[in-house]
């Protein structure tokens, strides 16, 4: 007996409170709007969303239909009907379907049937993993790595609650309202704000930190992996108790009432914490509905409208996507108090706090939900990246030629410890951050969709099409199929309405769209950045930098410089959170071994394309030119550019020069790199048009190029 046959028992879990309680939820409620779980790894995401299955109620279906229409309501569009009213009915149990992260675009909508189209000459439609999961759960893990052109078709469908198929002669419009559940770790990356309002709850979970609870959770697991039959039959009455709770608290439901004290909470908190749009208030209602039912009342309490906005909110509260998830629960206190209205004695069976749910430990707390219970909630601290002004001090701050520090840090710290503090500055506050012009790789790359350089694409524009070299086949081109095949039909023999095609015949499409890069931050952290304080508007700039990659879905790394060494500060991650944690708090001071920052930076490019051949680089050198530090730091590091040059690395340098009197060393840096230069000034997106192209090997520089 294999696990598959036997899912692991939901009132198994152990901990992990609020992620239960919002799935259960949306057991009750489909309308809460799904689920989005964001927790570290091996913290059972995964296990609870697919136990989770189990306990939904069988859905009623037309027989035979793909599209899992609902036989009391039927969809007229459904392109197996029109069904009959007395067509034949069936049940199956509800189904929980898996998009993969690596899935196409016709695998998730369908699309024409190419063996039928070519072998009968009949024009069908294949339904995708969209139509499966109708009236039942799509779960994505790894939700924050799904390919935007995925995201785009998940995004209207979620809408509309329609999946619409316009492809290869095929117009095909089918229904399909599912349960969205995502998981995801955010060290690899944050999710799109578009797909992140779609999920209507957010939890956070993490492993206990409790010795005898981490203690059941690997007892429990262990029995489950030793006989799976067994422990599933251990949990069967708690299961039962759980599926009977979810039955009742559906069935109470539409009898539970929204009073306009409990709406005017809603409507108030959604706008003291300046939530987009009115999705949230939609939800927030929905969810204090839900678990009004869930706890066996038939009016909504203030408790349902805390508890439904702190599973509602924290992910529709971030005001740029470096700030952290999270709910002031003292505000969130002040504001439902301010609109509270009279004492209401509360109606139904429940008359009050819920029952408890079944035992094993796999119940749900009563819904009070107050501070006291929720300490495992963040506070909403605001943007990390606020302006700030540059760390104060005497106006003759010590320069790159200050003395270094006689025990310099290793590598991996990059910091040049000084004398008693002596060389090293306060970190400076990043400036606010702005649009930055877009920054490209020069050529035609082949790697991870993105937004940023142009590439060949599984994805995209259709420019031409080519001849399959052996391997398995990609997406083909149907019209140049047909055309390399239809000349020999007659001498083939064809007689019926199919067409004959050969192996030969075959044509894939060649498409070309946008790939991600791997963006690396090399940034001057000596003392002439700190100098005349404006390492503040450098850490902005970077910052800018920084949002632009998280928008278009680019990996970063993050190399610093000063002192006498140069080290890795952030390996190269989908995290741009942690990048911009990370350079908050850098400190500068020291000098400037601007050879050792570059040739960092060419190990770590080095060791990238042995990990990933098909993601290109750009090189983004923060610095103002100066090289103090080491023997001959000046003509090391022109060797140094040159190498970098050499390996064919895509690079830019964001000149930091300021005053009236420009060395121009900078222009230099980025002539013996074979990229281009640009100032803060011209960084910006509204800055004049033309001041800053894009990186182009043998093009000149804004700020001038090397002899």
């Amino acid at each position: 007996m294999t696990t598959a046959d036997h899912p692991y028992p939901f009132t198994a879990l152990v901990g992990q409170d609020d992620l239960r309680l919002a799935l259960l939820l949306n057991a009750v409620s489909a309308r809460v709007g799904g689920v989005l779980v964001r927790g570290e790894k091996g913290t059972a995401k995964s296990t609870a969303v697919r136990a989770l299955t189990a306990l939904l109620p069988e859905a009623d279906v037309v027989a035979g239909c793909r599209f899992s229409c609902d036989p009391a309501a039927p969809d007229p569009r459904c392109p197996d009907g029109p069904h009959a009213p007395a067509q034949a009915e069936s049940r199956r149990p509800a189904r929980m379907v898996e998009l993969p992260v690596g899935a196409s675009e016709d695998r998730l909508v369908g699309a024409l049937d190419i063996e039928r189209a070519l072998a009968e000459g009949v024009k069908a439609f294949e339904p995708g993993l969209l139509a499966a999961a109708h009236r039942g759960i799509l779960y994505v893990d790894e939700v924050n790595l799904l390919g935007d052109h995925l995201v785009d078709l998940l995004l209207d469908a979620a809408a509309m609650g329609v999946s619409s198929v316009e492809r290869e002669g095929v117009s095909v419009r089918h229904a399909a309202r599912f349960l969205l559940v995502g998981t995801m770790n955010p060290e690899e990356g944050e999710l799109r704000p578009q797909l992140l309002d779609r999920f209507g709850l957010t939890v956070e979970v993490a492993a206990s930190r409790e010795t005898d609870e981490r203690v059941e959770v690997v007892r429990r697991r262990m029995a489950y992996e030793d006989d799976p039959a067994a422990f599933a039959a251990r949990f069967a009455g708690d299961e039962a108790a759980l599926r009977s709770r979810i039955a009742e608290a559906r069935a109470l439901l539409p009898r539970v009432v929204l009073r306009d004290t409990a709406l005017r909470q809603i409507a108030a908190t959604c706008a003291a914490f300046e939530v987009d749009g009115m999705r949230a208030d939609l939800v927030m209602a929905r969810t204090a509905t839900a678990l009004a039912a869930w706890a066996g009342r038939e009016s909504v309490l203030a408790e349902d409208v805390r508890q439904a906005a702190l599973l509602a909110l924290p992910h529709r509260g971030r005001r740029n996507p470096f700030d952290a998830p999270g709910l002031d629960e003292d505000k969130l206190d002040e504001v439902l108090d301010e609109n509270a209205g009279p004492e209401e004695e509360p109606e139904g069976p429940g008359d009050g706090d819920g029952p408890d749910g079944p035992g094993g430990g796999g119940g749900v707390p009563p819904q009070g939900g107050g501070p006291e219970d929720r300490t495992d909630r963040g506070e909403d601290g605001g943007p990390s990246d606020a302006p700030g002004d540059a760390p104060t001090g005497p106006a003759d701050a010590p320069d790159a030629d200050a003395p270094a520090p006689s025990d310099a840090s290793a590598p991996s710290d990059a910091e040049g410890k000084g004398r008693a503090g002596a060389a090293e500055q306060p970190a400076a506050s990043a400036s606010a951050p702005f649009r930055t012009k877009k920054l490209t790789v020069p050529g035609l790359g082949e790697g991870a969709a993105g937004r940023r350089s142009r590439a060949r694409t599984a994805h995209g524009r259709t420019t031409g099409s080519y001849r399959p070299r052996g391997g398995a086949l990609g997406s083909l081109h149907l019209a140049a199929t047909i055309r390399a095949a239809a000349p020999y039909q007659k001498a083939r023999g064809r007689t019926g309405t199919g067409l004959v095609v050969r192996k030969d015949d075959l044509r894939l499409a060649s498409r070309e769209g946008r790939e991600g890069n791997l963006v690396l931050f090399v940034v001057d952290a000596s003392g002439s950045m700190a100098a005349r304080q404006r390492m503040g508007a450098v850490k902005g700039a970077v910052l800018s930098l920084l949002l632009d990659a998280y928008q278009r879905r680019d990996k970063v790394g993050l190399v610093t410089f000063r002192g006498r060494e140069a080290g890795l500060a952030l390996p190269p991650t989908s995290s741009v959170e942690t990048a911009a944690a990370r350079l908050e708090s850098l400190p500068t001071g020291g000098r400037t071994p601007l050879a050792a920052g570059l040739l960092k930076a060419r190990d770590v490019l080095r060791i990238e394309r042995l990990r990933d051949p098909a993601r290109r680089a750009l090189l983004v050198v923060v610095t103002d030119g100066r090289a103090t530090g080491g023997p001959e730091p000046l003509p090391l590091a022109r060797r140094a550019a040159g190498l970098l040059a050499a390996d064919g690395t895509a690079s830019v340098v964001v000149d930091c020069e300021t005053g009236p009197v420009r060395l121009g060393l900078a222009a230099d840096l980025a002539g013996r790199l074979g990229g281009s230069a640009v100032t803060l000034d011209e960084l910006r997106a509204d800055a004049l048009a033309g001041l800053v192209k894009d990186v182009r090997g043998g093009q000149g520089s804004t700020t001038g190029r090397a002899a």
